[in-house]
């Protein structure tokens, strides 16, 4: 299931993770991501201008990979799919949210931190969740855990990823990509800074290829 997602996800490997209070952010921010050749973004559903700031970065990058987070109710999965979101992301395991998605054809990564939580992912038909708060969960030693009874899961972790552990994420063959919001702080992205958004977008993905070439 969603395999052929799965492999884009590998390809991309670095997820920025963005809170947009404003839709006009949204195309600037597409532009600046993809500036630095970072080709994925996941707006949550945390703020009202999510659906629509989805709508506006597909539109100013129609290449980019635009998903939702923080998806927790399948109206919510509704209300993502129809502002064109290509994936969803929910910081849970909720079954109605995954089947939805599922009956919709659209890739989803709930999150799974426990053997429990990953077997019942497993049972969906799901070989890849989000490992979410990873810092608060154990990081990469909780995932290298969990990946030893359920063969071949992979994850992505969030949650406490930066530049000073995201080599050691992705060198990891359990891990298949990273979320992270340092390139896409707040604070960068209410002082209009896309600039600053682009050149450590640029570091991360200078150390994407360093791992993986």
């Amino acid at each position: 299931m969603f395999e052929t997602f799965y492999k884009d996800l590998e390809a991309l490997g670095i997820v920025p993770v963005i809170v947009l209070e404003n839709e006009r952010s949204a195309a600037p921010m597409a532009d600046a991501l993809m500036a630095a050749g970072m080709a994925a973004a996941e707006v949550t559903f945390r703020t009202d201008a999510a659906a629509a700031s989805i709508r506006a970065m597909r539109e100013a990058q129609p290449e980019m990979i635009v998903g939702a987070g923080t998806v927790i109710s399948v109206e919510q999965v509704d209300a993502a799919v129809a502002s064109g979101a290509a994936f969803i992301v929910a910081p849970n395991l909720d079954v109605e949210v995954v089947k939805a998605c599922i009956e919709r054809n659209v890739p989803v990564l709930p999150g799974a931190v426990t053997p429990t939580e990953v077997g019942a992912a497993r049972k969906l038909g799901l070989t890849v969740t989000k490992f979410f708060p990873a810092a608060q969960y154990g990081g990469l030693a909780t995932i290298r855990a969990l990946s030893a009874p359920f063969t071949g899961h992979r994850f992505i972790p969030t949650g406490g990823v930066s530049m000073g552990n995201i080599k050691e994420y992705l060198a990891a063959p359990e891990v298949i990509a990273c979320g992270g919001t340092w390139m896409v702080a707040p604070e960068l992205i209410g002082a209009g800074d896309f600039a600053q958004v682009t050149e450590r977008a640029a570091e991360a993905m200078a150390a994407l290829r360093s791992v993986r070439g």
